[in-house]
């Protein structure tokens, strides 16, 4: 089941997303988060009005995704990058794919125009799954990170979105 997500479920999300930064080059961090900076980014997100969504299985959190933003100049405000993590344990799913299914929905109907993903190249099954659902790459920058004794390259997928009925530049 997806849901919005709440304070209450920060500790599973917080769990999730301290398994990426310790065991993997999803996140280009080394250290893990604690629960209070968990909750001030919680709580950013919900001033900012980005969605916190969860995906929730037998009464526990297994997945979480998210979009803010892209830059913070103001020409770049119709478009929003996403972040999408599933637990360890629960991964193959499709979880990932239906939770950004919906942050798609989301976007749109917020009236962003482009999506965007930031991932490792060397992370095969999340290209794949932006592939699938639509994204392009659209990039990569060489040497973006290093981690694990290596340096990692940053792709980036873009996803076109239906974008505002009126843009302009307020």
């Amino acid at each position: 089941m997806i849901r919005n997500g709440t304070h209450d479920d920060l500790m599973a999300i917080l769990d999730i997303y301290n398994d990426a930064i310790i065991n993997t080059t999803a996140v280009y961090s080394y250290k893990p988060h604690t629960l209070k900076e968990r909750s001030m980014w919680y709580e950013q997100k919900i001033t900012d009005g980005f969605p916190l969504l969860v995906f929730e299985e037998n009464n526990f959190v297994v997945g979480f995704a998210t979009f803010g933003f892209f830059r913070a100049w103001p020409a770049y405000k119709y478009t929003v990058e996403h972040s999408v993590y599933v637990h360890k344990d629960h991964r193959g799913k499709h979880i990932g794919s239906l939770l950004l299914q919906e942050l798609i929905k989301i976007a749109n109907n917020q009236g962003y125009a482009t999506m965007v993903a930031g991932i490792d190249a060397n992370n095969e099954g999340s290209k794949l799954l932006h592939e699938k659902l639509g994204f392009n790459k659209s990039g990569i920058i060489k040497k973006a990170g290093y981690k694990f004794g290596k340096w990692l390259d940053l792709v980036f997928y873009q996803y076109q979105l239906q974008g505002p009925k009126h843009p302009c530049e307020e």
